[in-house]
């Protein structure tokens, strides 16, 4: 009998998982090595400083000082690398918890077992979320070693909060995507939903600076909360960081909410 949602989502996972961290430990590896030869190109400050804003806008606040650690790290990681890797793998999570399970046919028979709809949802949230931290875990251990073979002068700390904030992003659309595949039953539609959100949020944030009607809506945007305290440079924005956490805990309530009131497919 079926005793344990959270650990069985995960055992289930393991494979997709241990692939997913292999990646995201080569690519961080990989950037960090290239680092040296970028540090010693005075002339992309240069290159940087007479960029178009538009360039600007997609490479972030760090367009100036690119050559620094913390810059290099923002516009090639950052920015739009590991919050767009980190999104696809917990809306790919939180698409599959409940909607995945129908599609297939099997959540019948996983609620046919004494469990309340309550906890299957909020186990399986729990599961991406552990999932998520993991791949955060891997990114922030990946970047600190490899700062420390090719002597790059960078915080572990300020690591750790830029690797947290992008969790935290992460699990926003990841349950976003849950509570609509709780909602539809439908994956495709959560993702669909789901991913749309994340590109629309990104491109308001990203022009915001450039377009003067796009600033007053950068704040609704959770890249605003993720990116805009610069945590490479100044460490964790506690207040941005809660505000992506609170999100995620209410959209997890949502999920549950609708889940609880839906008749599902058979």
């Amino acid at each position: 009998m079926l005793k344990n949602v959270f650990l069985k989502t995960l055992r289930d996972q393991r494979v997709s998982l241990a692939w997913w961290a292999v990646g995201i430990a080569a690519l961080c590896l990989f950037l960090v090595a290239y680092y040296p030869t970028v540090s010693r190109t005075p002339s992309l400050i240069e290159f940087m400083e007479e960029a178009p804003d538009w360039v600007k806008a997609f490479i972030g606040e760090s367009a100036e000082d690119y050559t620094s650690p913390s810059g290099f790290l923002h516009g090639e990681l950052f920015f739009v690398m590991a919050p767009m890797l980190f999104i696809i793998f917990a809306v790919s999570r939180g698409s599959a918890a409940i909607a995945g399970e129908e599609g297939k046919g099997t959540l019948d028979l996983l609620l046919a077992n004494p469990i309340p709809r309550r906890r299957v949802v909020l186990e399986k949230a729990a599961s991406m979320a552990a999932a998520t931290l993991g791949l955060g875990l891997v990114l922030w251990a990946s970047l600190s070693v490899g700062a420390a073979l090719f002597d790059m002068d960078i915080s572990p700390a300020n690591l750790a909060a830029a690797s947290l904030s992008c969790v935290l992003l992460g699990l926003v659309f990841g349950n976003l995507a849950l509570a609509v595949g709780c909602l539809t039953g439908k994956r495709g539609r959560s993702v669909g939903i789901a991913a749309a959100s994340a590109v629309t949020t990104f491109f308001v944030y990203s022009l915001s600076g450039m377009v003067k009607a796009l600033k007053p809506w950068s704040r609704i945007s959770p890249f605003y909360y993720y990116i805009a305290s610069e945590p490479l440079k100044r460490g964790l924005n506690a207040a941005h960081a809660l505000v992506l956490l609170a999100a995620s805990l209410a959209l997890g309530a949502l999920s549950v909410f609708l889940f609880e009131r839906r008749d599902i497919l058979v």
